[in-house]
C-alpha cells in the first residue's frame, strides 16, 4: 500500500512538473502550427465564401432593382438549360477556346525552340516578343482596333498591296471569331513561350549527347526526348492557358461587346449582361457556375493525366 502511494505522488508530481514545463513555453511557440495554417485557412473561408454565396443567389430571384428577393428552388437553372443562348455561349466558349488554345500552345513550343540557342539575337527577340504580355489585354485590343480600321489601319494598308480591301474584321460575324482569336494569339503566346522556353532550358544534356552519338535525326531527337521531357510544362502552360481563355470576357468585351449580334457571346458575356446589363443576378449566375463546373473538371482531368504519367514513368 505504501509503495502504490508512493506511485501515486510520484505521478502527481511528475504531471505538476510537464505542466510548469508547458507553462514556461512562449506563447508564440504554443501558437506556432495555429499561425502557420492560419492563411491557408483564411484563404479556404476566402474562396468557399463566396462560392457558397453564389451557388445561394442562383438559387433565388435576387436582382439589382430590388432590395426583396425570394428562394425559387432550382428555376434559373431550367430556364438555362432550356434558353438557346445558353447552348450558344457554351459552342462559342469551346470554339474560342480551342482556336486560342491550340494555336498558342504550337506557337508558343515552335518559337521557344527557335530562341533556346544563346546568342545576341535570340536574347534580343526575346525581350522583343515579350512586349505583349506587359499590355493590358482591353489596351491591346484598342490597339489592334486602330491597326485594323479600314480608313487609317496599317494592317488595311498592308492588305490593299494583294488586292484585299476593306476586309470586315470584328464587323462580321463570319470573321468576327477570328479577329479576337488574333488578338488572344498576340497578346497570350508570349505566356507560353516564356515557359517552355524555361523547360528546354532546364532539360539534361546528356541525353542529348548520347542522341547526337548514336545518329539520331532532329525529328527522333524531339519527338523521343525533349516531347516528353517538356511534359510537365506543357501541361501547366495547357492549364493556364484553357482557363484564361474559357473565362475570357475582356479582349471581346473591348472588342465588339459580344457582337455582331450575339457571334462572340460566351458564358462569361452571357453572364454579365444578365447580371448586370438586365440586372438580373439570380439567373446570371447559373451561366457562371457552369463555366467554373466546366473549367474545374477539366483541369483536374489534365492535372490527373499528368500526375499519372509521372507514376508511370517513376515505374509505380
Amino acid at each position: 500500500m505504501a509503495t502504490s502511494a508512493n506511485m501515486m505522488k510520484k505521478t502527481t508530481k511528475n504531471q505538476k512538473n510537464i505542466k510548469q514545463e508547458d507553462n514556461k513555453i512562449p506563447f508564440l511557440v504554443k501558437a506556432r502550427p495555429y499561425l502557420i495554417i492560419l492563411p491557408a485557412l483564411l484563404l479556404t473561408i476566402g474562396i468557399l465564401y463566396p462560392f457558397a454565396t453564389a451557388i445561394y443567389y442562383s438559387l433565388t430571384d435576387f436582382s439589382f432593382r430590388s432590395i426583396d428577393y425570394k428562394f425559387i428552388g432550382l428555376k434559373n437553372w431550367i430556364s438555362m438549360f432550356q434558353s438557346k443562348n445558353f447552348w450558344h455561349a457554351c459552342l462559342v466558349t469551346v470554339q474560342y477556346t480551342l482556336a486560342t488554345t491550340g494555336t498558342e500552345m504550337v506557337a508558343g513550343l515552335g518559337i521557344a525552340l527557335l530562341l533556346v540557342r544563346e546568342s545576341r539575337f535570340t536574347k534580343t527577340l526575346r525581350i522583343i516578343l515579350i512586349f505583349p504580355l506587359m499590355i493590358a489585354p482591353v489596351i491591346a485590343t484598342l490597339i489592334w482596333q486602330l491597326m485594323l480600321n479600314n480608313s487609317v489601319g496599317i494592317v488595311e494598308k498592308f492588305l490593299n498591296l494583294f488586292g484585299v480591301f476593306n476586309f470586315p474584321w470584328a464587323s462580321s460575324a463570319s470573321t468576327a471569331l477570328l479577329t479576337a482569336a488574333m488578338i488572344d494569339f498576340w497578346v497570350y503566346t508570349p505566356f507560353v513561350m516564356l515557359l517552355m522556353l524555361a523547360g528546354l532550358q532546364s532539360l539534361p544534356k546528356s541525353p542529348y549527347e548520347s542522341a547526337k552519338i548514336d545518329g539520331g535525326s532532329p525529328w527522333f531527337t524531339f519527338r523521343t526526348l525533349t516531347l516528353p521531357l517538356l511534359k510537365p510544362f506543357i501541361f501547366i502552360a495547357l492549364v493556364f492557358r484553357l482557363m484564361a481563355s474559357m473565362q475570357e470576357y475582356g479582349i471581346i468585351f473591348a472588342l465588339t461587346k459580344g457582337g455582331p449580334g450575339s457571334t462572340l457571346m460566351n458564358l462569361s458575356l452571357t453572364g454579365y449582361n444578365m447580371g448586370f446589363a438586365f440586372s438580373s443576378l439570380g439567373k446570371a449566375l447559373p451561366y457562371l457556375l457552369v463555366l467554373w463546373a466546366a473549367i474545374f473538371f477539366i483541369s483536374k482531368k489534365l492535372i490527373g493525366a499528368w500526375l499519372k504519367g509521372q507514376q508511370n514513368a517513376q515505374g509505380n
